[in-house]
């Protein structure tokens, strides 16, 4: 069944979805998908896949990335879809349009898209709306929601945009991120600095910590930072309690990982998973394990998530590995991990996470 629907995903869906522009077709998806109920999933995963960092249970590692859901409206779908949890967002604050038209391009050579999509939004009190009914229904799935201030907040407000995020959703949470990373609104990527990073988290941490339990609060990173400042990251955010690192946002070096283009905007897909599992390795090393790292970029199949959870990730995420290979990729994926779990006489996923961090080469 779970081949057949991959062949038709393929050989028709992918071609009529493709003779759409990439961001109408991303919208029509998503209309769809938003309109499966949530309900119980056919099977429980299998316990080798359960994992618990934070003491929140997951029943497998396996997430959607922020980006395809920004304004929570397909959790259902994603639940359907075998998800151990999904990452939604990016929400503002306040709604806005994001960045002109267009603004997502498919590199299908690379199996890459390229994005500046500058945060479109509904805004956060639409994001509540949708997600208490979601609440309200008792779902499986293990919920992430991705914040980021509004394009035209001023640096010095910035915090206060996180701030109230974290109070008006934060109760509807599993876990937060801060998205510090994304190339496509002017001046965040500058927050990515321990000088600054700082005194932005500790409003945001102090507004987590107001939950019972309290709410974990990530940061998620890009992976075109230096290795000293990555390093600085990581004893700042392990001085300051941050929960785990979201490694990787979308690259603006592209020719590092093997593309070139004249579009502007971040590049996610396929050409960025080495790039990324070199990022989750060093946090990982540089963090002694202490601090769970959720590992997004290029996970298009089983090898793909494996690398990066022996890198150091307990948890990983995709998004443009479901544009090009299907609704069925989360299931495969599952699947092969089990059998490269058994292949490896391990036990549980746990006892692969950073197995390999070692032997993953270091940036160039």
């Amino acid at each position: 069944m779970l081949a057949a629907g991959d062949a038709l995903y393929r050989r028709i869906l992918r071609p009529l979805l493709f003779r759409l522009d990439a961001e109408r077709a991303h919208r029509v998806t998503l209309a769809m998908l938003a309109m499966l109920p949530l309900r119980a999933a056919a099977q429980p995963d299998p316990p080798e896949l359960a994992v618990a960092p934070w003491g929140v249970s997951f029943s497998n590692p396996i997430g959607l990335a922020a980006g395809m859901d920004k304004d929570a409206r397909a959790v259902g779908a994603w639940q359907a879809l075998g998800f151990g949890f999904a990452e939604l967002g990016t929400i503002t604050p306040r709604p806005q349009p994001g960045n002109p038209r267009p603004r997502i391009w498919r590199l299908p050579e690379h199996r890459a898209l390229i994005n500046r999509l500058g945060f479109p939004s509904a805004g956060m009190d639409a994001a509540a709306r949708r997600l208490g009914r979601v609440r309200r229904k008792g779902p499986r799935i293990r919920l992430g929601l991705n914040f980021g201030p509004n394009k035209d907040t001023p640096p010095e407000r910035v915090a206060a945009d996180y701030a109230a995020l974290v109070g008006r959703l934060g109760a509807l949470a599993d876990f937060i991120v801060v998205n510090v990373s994304s190339p496509n609104t002017p001046g965040l990527r500058d927050w990515q600095s321990p000088e600054r990073l700082s005194p932005l988290l500790r409003p945001i941490l102090e507004a987590a910590a107001r939950f019972e339990p309290r709410r974990p609060v990530l940061v998620k990173l890009a992976p075109d930072l230096e290795s000293s400042v990555l390093a600085a990251i990581c004893e700042a955010t392990a001085a300051l309690d941050v929960s785990g690192i979201v490694a990787c946002n979308t690259t603006l070096a592209r020719e590092a990982v093997g593309v070139r283009s004249e579009l502007a905007g971040g590049l996610s897909g396929a050409p960025l998973c080495g790039r990324s599992r070199a990022v989750i390795a060093e946090i990982y090393r540089r963090t002694g394990g202490a601090m769970p790292i959720v590992g997004v970029g290029g996970i298009a199949g089983a090898e793909d998530a494996w690398g990066h959870i022996r890198a150091g990730a307990t948890l990983v995420e995709l998004y443009t590995g479901l544009v090009y290979e299907g609704p069925g990729l989360v299931e495969r994926i599952k699947a092969g991990l089990l059998g490269l779990l058994r292949r490896e006489g391990m036990r549980s996923i746990a006892e692969a996470v950073g197995s390999g961090a070692s032997t993953v080469p270091r940036r160039g």
